[in-house]
């Protein structure tokens, strides 16, 4: 929630409050995304008093949702589920593209520089592991952990598009972003990955200064059960 700026969960709790016809409820995502990034795979908890079914509350918060925040399944949970402490990962998709495109500006990063896919690969082994983010995030050291397991970070090529696939145990706030910058530098050959591999362990600011922006990233999908089956990686938008 901002009290002076539009966000996902405060238009889904001012449709509940008209559903419900009360404000004593408890709404939670999963967790935070920076403004203008896009949530695929978000997950909520909702606690609260209704009669009505799962499948009729979707329908009538949908009715009064704008038409770029969805609803996509309501389900019963049990008892005190929470959406974000009993996540065990959550895993990031960024798209860059590679060449311009006229509807999909909003959800990629266009980069006009020749891109070495090898190298952007091997940055991105670098990362795979358990290590200290603290270059990589504006959260302060001192007043949180920043270190994070990060099971999964991988690149694919789909025609115009790059994916980039990262999974992990939580993640500070802007590492993802940050973290692709970092990629992409090493794309065009600004840095080699003993540059990276020297950032995770020693304390930078330069990170920050190559923070890639918001529109190429969505939050894909938030793990709770280690046996689920994860979703694919798939392209977000066809580049035309």
């Amino acid at each position: 929630m901002q009290k002076n700026a539009r966000t996902v969960q405060g238009e889904i709790i001012g449709a509940l409050r008209q559903v419900l016809g009360s404000d004593d409820f408890e709404f939670m995502g999963s967790g935070r995304t920076d403004a203008g990034v896009h949530a695929l795979g978000q997950i909520a908890h909702l606690e609260a008093r209704t009669m009505l079914s799962p499948h009729v509350l979707r329908m009538k918060i949908n009715d009064l949702l704008p038409s770029d925040v969805n609803v996509i399944e309501i389900t019963k949970a049990q008892p005190k589920f929470h959406a974000r402490h009993h996540a065990i990962s959550r895993s990031y998709v960024y798209q860059i593209s590679q060449r311009r495109t006229a509807f999909g500006k909003r959800y990629v990063w266009w980069i006009k520089d020749e891109l070495n896919i090898e190298a952007m690969k091997g940055a991105c082994s670098i990362f795979e592991g358990f290590h200290d983010f603290r270059s990589f995030t504006q959260d302060d050291p001192e007043a949180k952990s920043t270190t994070v397991d990060l099971e999964v970070c991988q690149l694919f090529v789909s025609g115009p598009l790059i994916l980039i696939n990262i999974r992990g145990s939580h993640f500070l706030w802007r590492m993802v972003r940050q973290m692709i910058g970092m990629i992409v530098e090493c794309g065009r050959g600004a840095m080699t990955p003993e540059h990276l591999s020297e950032l995770l362990r020693t304390e930078s600011s330069f990170p920050a200064t190559k923070t890639a922006p918001p529109s190429g990233l969505y939050l894909h999908h938030v793990q709770y059960d280690k046996h689920e089956e994860r979703p694919s990686v798939q392209p977000m938008i066809h580049i035309r």
